[in-house]
């Protein structure tokens, strides 16, 4: 029997352990997508205790508790954070299979050095041994993020933010890690939300003119990528959860722009043309620009409507979807290649049922670059160790594994960063197999500068970034 958590965690052969420790284990991380905030990093925030540190933002985890029968006011609500980490200990042993078990131990020893199991019997020791180190302030934001050899990451950020503390980053000569905003417009997409003309005014203050036309509207929606682009932006981001290609003419947009701005109602079919012109406009904007462009699809929002509405969004209340979209996307990209202006494409599924029609979509639209569309890493439901190594297979199945740009945190908890460890350790285990098996031969310095590239190289690469440069 293994003791439980060692430094040969997940890594079943000695090949794996080789590729892990030899390769994996040092490389720097590359965080190209997060939901981190420039302003806390800018600040520096230290944290008053590990409940906010650890579960104040993490929706992973609200969602257990909640499984775990814990009353929301121990999630959510007014109880004290002690109160709440107390229940956390409670839950977690219960989550035997789930990846919150093995990331909550990884992040105690990674982050606190605590390698005790966490439960009823050892919360309080806990509960003081965390809070000791946040008090002494040895885990700012930053401390965390130098802790775990962060080089880059990739906030997510809306087109109307003015971007300041992600410039005053860039200003600071104290602060060698580069944080890079990612233009995420879905409010740009989404006319038919009653929200639209309300972030239509603030679009209106971020470029200093009137929005009456349609035509204002790409305009400015122009202007922001360029402005975004002058900060450092590399990438954009897109949730796409419902239809999303349709043909229309300009005159329709006209048409529907004019209409929502009249306050008339759309029809489904012109709220998805609009979507699908805007797309297409951003998308050779990015083209352009040598962004990278993500997809981000199938996600199922906000369905429990009650809760919602006492909690607010963002909160766990969010599943997988299960909408066709394969014609939706081959059109979209097939439009924009026909123009040549198909950026680099990261797509990601939710679903995990579309693995292979992914990674196969990533395949017809190859071109000039070693993995221009990338078959996304397991993203959210699916960040656990039967989807990582779902997806590792199905891209090396279809595609070219070596190409992978690799792990992402996808997280608004700064602790997360052990997830590259959980990846990459997946990662090895599986290439190490295939050597022990004797499925590819034991050339482990090839094998090994496969996995240093994945884990770093190939994301750096593909955003083109100078790291010498702040």
């Amino acid at each position: 029997m293994q003791k439980f958590l060692t430094e040969d965690f997940l890594l079943e052969s000695e090949t794996a352990k080789r590729l892990y420790h030899e390769y994996a284990k040092d490389m720097p991380i590359f965080d190209y997508h997060c939901h981190l905030t420039a302003e806390e990093i800018a600040k520096d925030r230290n944290f008053s205790s590990i409940t906010e540190m650890w579960l104040g933002e993490d929706h992973y985890k609200w969602r257990v508790l909640r499984s775990n029968g814990v009353a929301e006011s121990y999630i959510t609500g007014q109880k004290s954070e002690k109160e709440k980490f107390l229940k956390w200990a409670e839950t977690i042993p219960h989550l035997l299979g789930n990846p919150l078990y093995h990331w909550t131990h990884l992040e105690l020893q990674r982050c606190f050095a605590i390698d005790v199991p966490l439960s009823p019997s050892t919360a309080e020791q806990i509960w003081e041994q965390c809070n000791e180190q946040l008090q002494k302030g040895q885990l700012s934001t930053r401390a965390v993020i130098d802790k775990f050899n962060v080089k880059v990451l990739c906030t997510t950020d809306d087109p109307t933010d003015t971007l300041y503390y992600h410039e005053q980053l860039k200003a600071d000569p104290s602060f060698d890690v580069k944080v890079l905003p990612t233009f995420r417009p879905d409010k740009a997409l989404d006319i038919g939300s009653a929200h639209f003309t309300d972030w239509l005014g603030k679009l209106e203050k971020s470029v200093g003119q009137a929005i009456t036309t349609y035509h204002d509207f790409l305009n400015a929606l122009k202007q922001r990528v360029d402005f975004f682009d002058q900060v450092g932006c590399r990438l954009s981001d897109h949730g796409l959860d419902s239809s999303f290609y349709e043909e229309v003419s300009e005159q329709t947009c006209v048409s529907i722009f004019n209409k929502r701005i009249e306050n008339q109602a759309l029809t489904e079919q012109e709220i998805v043309q609009f979507r699908t012109a805007i797309l297409l406009f951003l998308g050779k904007l990015y083209a352009e620009k040598g962004w990278a462009m993500q997809f981000h699809i199938g996600g199922l929002r906000h369905v429990n409507e009650y809760m919602v509405e006492q909690v607010g969004i963002n909160s766990g209340f969010d599943s997988i979807n299960d909408f066709r979209y394969a014609n939706d996307l081959a059109k979209l990209m097939s439009k924009l290649e026909l123009d040549n202006k198909l950026p680099k494409t990261i797509l990601y599924n939710l679903n995990p049922n579309d693995n292979y029609m992914l990674a196969t979509m990533a395949g017809n639209f190859q071109k000039d670059f070693p993995g221009k569309i990338q078959f996304g890493t397991a993203w959210w439901f699916n960040d656990h160790r039967e989807g990582i190594e779902s997806q590792i297979q199905t891209l090396a199945n279809v595609g070219v594994l070596s190409t992978f740009v690799g792990m992402l945190t996808d997280s608004r908890s700064i602790l997360s960063y052990t997830r590259h460890e959980y990846f990459r350790r997946i990662l090895c285990n599986i290439l190490g197999r295939w050597i022990e098996n004797g499925e590819y031969p034991a050339e482990l310095k090839w094998v090994g500068q496969i996995v240093e590239n994945i884990a770093y190289h190939n994301i750096k690469k593909y955003l083109d970034l100078d790291l010498d440069e702040k």
